[in-house]
């Protein structure tokens, strides 16, 4: 089978030659930059560059699948923050939002058009160069979620004290979010991509209690998955194990989690028919 094929047929639980290997979060090789010639902030803004980029670092890595974007900022650009890009590092960083343009929950203002804001554009030009140089691979593309999302717009403190003193004003902003994720996320299925990732890191149970996530982000969660085609992952780094069951009443095709889960448990709680991804040690295993 092409990995295409192999991890299709995986979400659609039917047989496989054997079991792939793949993410639905971005991946990248340094020898694949090395060798293209790219500096790692290029890739971040140039479509081509992005789709080599991804294409090289899979087929380099020999994995089951390509994945764009690279980075977490495009959103928070989109909404009118700056992004810093380290052009001038030496080292591979990870574009970062520097300073938020907003310091309150009264301040935030999401505009209808955000699709056309920033860099969203870049995406469908790249996975329209995958799809054409790399047709055996299957194209994942991944959002933050409306909790990590409002993270990258507003200081952490102020998000966190907003839980419990302001918990309709940030109802709002996270509904705001919801929709802009669906629309973002709805434009890069019909560009082309074969599945798709909810990344909602900053809503683990290390942040929010139980009770928090399922009345504040498992009904938007839910409303986001429900709004993309098939397939759909839902992906919770960070501690996850208080909250897998009620992950798999979102509307996910399948589940991510990471390595502070307890697999065993995660298993014995939903059974045995959920697609279940993730637990893997992304910094001591390849080492």
């Amino acid at each position: 089978m092409t990995p295409k094929e192999r991890v299709m047929a995986l979400f659609k639980r039917k047989p496989i030659d054997t079991m792939p290997i793949f993410s639905g979060l971005s991946m990248l090789a340094k020898p694949a930059l090395d060798e293209a010639g790219y500096s790692f902030p290029s890739i971040h803004t140039d479509h081509e560059r992005m789709a080599r980029a991804a294409i090289r670092s899979s087929r380099m890595m020999n994995v089951d699948c390509i994945v764009v974007p690279f980075d977490i900022t495009m959103q928070s650009e989109a909404l009118g923050n700056r992004v810093n890009f380290y052009e001038d590092a030496s080292d591979l960083v990870f574009p970062t939002i520097p300073e938020k343009i907003w310091e309150t929950l009264g301040d935030v203002e999401i505009p209808d058009n955000v699709f056309d804001r920033g860099r969203h554009h870049l995406i469908p030009k790249a996975l329209e160069i995958i799809k054409r140089e790399a047709p055996e691979y299957p194209i994942g593309v991944w959002l933050r979620g409306p909790m990590t999302q409002l993270g990258q717009i507003l200081e952490l403190e102020t998000v966190l004290k907003a839980l419990f003193k302001q918990k309709d004003e940030i109802a709002a902003i996270l509904d705001k979010l919801s929709d802009m994720a669906i629309k973002i996320g709805r434009a890069w299925q019909q560009a082309g991509a074969d599945y798709i990732t909810l990344s909602e890191p900053g809503a683990n149970a290390e942040v929010l209690s139980p009770r928090m996530f399922k009345k504040l982000i498992q009904p938007r969660l839910t409303r986001i998955l429900q709004a993309w085609d098939f397939p759909r992952v839902l992906h919770i780094s960070g501690a996850s194990d208080p909250l897998v069951e009620m992950m798999s009443q979102c509307n996910a095709d399948a589940l991510g989690v990471d390595i502070k889960n307890t697999l065993r448990e995660t298993r014995e709680k939903l059974g045995p028919d959920v697609l279940l991804f993730g637990n893997f040690d992304v910094y001591d295993l390849p080492c």
